[in-house]
């Protein structure tokens, strides 16, 4: 993951996918065999149909007398889990016919390593593993998995402040087991993101991040390089400062970038899907998904008006940059974007 993707939220979420697919997409393949080369020939036809299967023909996935999450997601037993399950199975076809578009125009696969697995967040006692998408209530999932893995340290997820939750030591991340337990807990855990509209996602990352007069810091590491690269004539108070990055310089660095999950949940739909992962692990009783302040989400009609400010040009670039997010999460193209 790059400097950008890392500090601004704004690599592409389909980017989490893809990347995951990349190395792991065949269920039990070894990670150490695939770092050496290229995937081998014909493994492909077996990668695109493992989201499909059954996942429980193999022998000792879960505890044994219980039944995780993944079998709960694939084979649920509370018939209020049913409707959800055929709901998350079609966003999970959605994911495959996409990746088998993108696979066929791609012809170069980058081989990944352990160190590339620490957005991967990993709950060994209920055996989920999250991937955080920034913009997309990270920091209250970061919260939520706290709680999970706490041990009774927590109970209620908002009294964990938000700087507490981004602190790399309070939570696991998968990078740091061996390759053969990374396959492990790839093969047998329920692993799960949720994804946003593409371009909210975007201006919501620039809304945070410039906009806010405390993140002075930010500014002067980050939005001092970007005014001292695409604004002309810049006053020495900008380039000081960083503060006052506009939307079209922000729209200009971005362009300029770029697993196989069981579960693809939706901001659009955070709660309920937030809430069905929780029921899945068999704490939906005792623990939900926080509500979100929705007076200050990034709305259709706010990311319109940002994007106004923007050229015909840097619209249909950032549609291209986004273009598989669109396509891989079943969004529709934005009424108010320029592509002619």
């Amino acid at each position: 993951m790059n400097l950008k993707s890392k500090c601004f939220g704004a690599f592409s979420a389909a980017g989490y996918i893809l990347t995951g697919l990349l190395v792991f997409r065949l269920a039990g393949a070894p990670l150490r065999a695939l770092q050496m080369g290229e995937e081998k020939e014909g493994s492909r036809a077996e990668g695109e149909d493992v989201m499909r299967r059954n996942p429980f023909v193999v022998d000792g996935c879960c505890r044994k007398g219980s039944r995780n999450a993944l079998q709960e997601l694939y084979n649920p037993t509370q018939s209020e889990l049913s409707g959800a399950a055929v709901l998350h199975q079609a966003r999970r076809d959605q994911v495959v016919d996409s990746c088998r578009v993108y696979s066929a125009s791609s012809h170069k696969r980058k081989v990944l390593t352990p160190g590339d697995l620490k957005h991967l967040v990993v709950d060994e006692d209920h055996e989920l593993i999250y991937c955080y998408v920034p913009k997309v209530a990270c920091t209250n999932w970061k919260r939520v998995m706290m709680v999970l893995t706490g041990r009774g340290k927590y109970s209620d997820p908002m009294e964990i402040p938000s700087n507490e939750a981004h602190i790399p030591s309070n939570l696991k991340t998968l990078n740091q087991y061996s390759i053969a337990e990374i396959n492990h807990r790839l093969k047998n855990y329920l692993k799960f993101l949720f994804v946003r509209e593409p371009f909210e996602r975007l201006v919501s990352a620039y809304r945070n991040k410039f906009t806010l007069k405390y993140n002075s810091s930010f500014h002067k590491r980050f939005g001092t390089r970007i005014i001292r690269r695409y604004r002309k004539n810049a006053t020495q108070d900008a380039l000081l400062n960083g503060a006052d990055v506009k939307f079209k310089e922000f729209a200009d660095f971005v362009i300029h970038v770029t697993f196989h999950y069981d579960l693809v949940g939706k901001y659009e739909t955070l709660e309920e899907d937030a809430n069905y992962v929780l029921r899945l692990v068999g704490v939906g009783d005792s623990l939900r998904f926080p509500s979100y302040a929705k007076s200050t989400r990034t709305t259709d009609a706010m990311t319109a008006q940002f994007f106004s400010n923007i050229s015909t040009q840097q619209q249909i670039q950032l549609y291209q940059l986004y273009k598989l997010d669109f396509l891989m999460f079943n969004y529709s193209t934005p009424s108010y974007l320029r592509l002619d």
